[in-house]
């Protein structure tokens, strides 16, 4: 098993040029088709075609952002034909984003998205295009936090495990890294030092791991933080170079107004993230 097809997101934001070389390196590495598709942001063209309608020119401003769309598509054609990549393709898309990604998504093995920047104009937009993206997708998420650097490293990836179908379908997903990583770490978090009772079903999960050659070390550890913080601290102190976890295991709603793991992984990443949902 092995990730033979790569989708991933162009924008003109400023990650864009680091996450085109993270996808070039990965379908390398991976020998991988990969596609680069730029749909129109529905947040821009709204925002475009009010300004232009009350000069009377939205044909002419949809058409720019048309144009800037194919321009990026060029763009990734030239940086992966400048590579040497044997098998690539880009398409610019007037759809939505998160309607357009999750469409083209299903050709594909894995979809490759930036972290929304906070200081960038259409932030709340982008994230909960990115939130509508990780309930709708067929495909696993690959989320580059938008301050990551080229490259990106897998060696030693983090596992979150919480008894959802969700983190469950992220693992399933993950196992072509996994295989290939140097360390893996599953962890669980309770809040109660005597409450073992997970620990059986987390030592299943890790002798499935192990029935698919991913040997990896089991933590059963306690926290009084939230998990999402405790996610995070965790990923920092193992060093992590992947984190890969389940999206919105609750119904998106229950997550905004109680704080999901979810919503504070896509806000404070820092470090690559695999979701599934």
């Amino acid at each position: 098993m092995n990730y033979r097809s790569l989708l991933v997101h162009l924008d003109a934001t400023p990650a864009n040029a680091a996450r085109t070389q993270i996808a070039i390196a990965l379908a390398r590495s991976w020998g991988a088709h990969v596609t680069g598709i730029a749909p129109v942001t529905a947040a821009e063209l709204q925002q475009f075609q009010s300004a232009a309608a009350l000069d009377g020119h939205i044909a002419g401003t949809t058409a720019a952002l048309l144009g800037r769309a194919e321009d990026l598509a060029q763009e990734f054609v030239l940086r992966c034909d400048a590579a040497g990549l044997p098998s690539f393709d880009a398409v610019a898309d007037r759809a939505p984003t998160a309607d357009s990604l999750a469409q083209q998504a299903q050709g594909a093995d894995l979809l490759l998205m930036g972290q929304p920047d906070p200081s960038l104009p259409h932030y709340k937009q982008a994230l909960s295009a990115l939130e509508g993206l990780l309930l709708s997708c067929a495909r696993p998420v690959l989320l580059i936090p938008y301050t990551h650097p080229d490259p990106v490293r897998l060696r030693r990836v983090l596992v979150a495990w919480d008894g959802s179908r969700e983190s469950l379908r992220a693992m399933t997903d993950a196992l072509p890294v996994l295989k290939a990583a140097e360390h893996v770490t599953l962890v669980h978090w309770r809040t109660d030092a005597q409450d073992s009772s997970a620990l059986p079903h987390l030592t299943r999960v890790r002798d499935w791991l192990a029935r698919h050659g991913v040997p990896a070390e089991l933590r059963h550890d306690v926290t009084t933080l939230a998990v999402g913080d405790a996610l995070l601290n965790a990923a920092s102190d193992h060093g992590a170079d992947l984190v890969v976890m389940g999206a919105y295991g609750h119904a998106r709603w229950a997550e905004r107004l109680f704080g999901g793991v979810s919503r504070t992984l896509l806000t404070s990443m820092t470090v690559p993230v695999l979701m599934s949902h």
